[in-house]
């Protein structure tokens, strides 16, 4: 449970780091679209095999990653 937290909330302090600054440039647009979508992969794994554990440690690394990719998208 404490590697699922950390990998979980790794996400949290860039994209609080977008909001503040609106900067994104330096962030890769492939690397989080990668990202997300393997995330949801991960969200549809644990659906289908009823890892409860793993489907709530990626559904809230999902939410973060795909907040970071809107802003990236927004922000350019």
């Amino acid at each position: 449970y404490i590697a699922g937290a950390c990998t979980t909330t790794a996400f949290l302090p860039q994209a609080l780091k977008i909001v503040k600054t609106k900067h994104t440039k330096d962030l890769s647009l492939g690397m989080y679209s990668i990202l997300t979508a393997g995330i949801g992969l991960w969200c549809a794994y644990g659906l289908i095999n009823q890892d409860w554990p793993l489907l709530t440690a990626n559904m809230v690394t999902l939410v973060l990653a795909s907040w970071i990719l809107i802003l990236k998208l927004r922000y350019g």
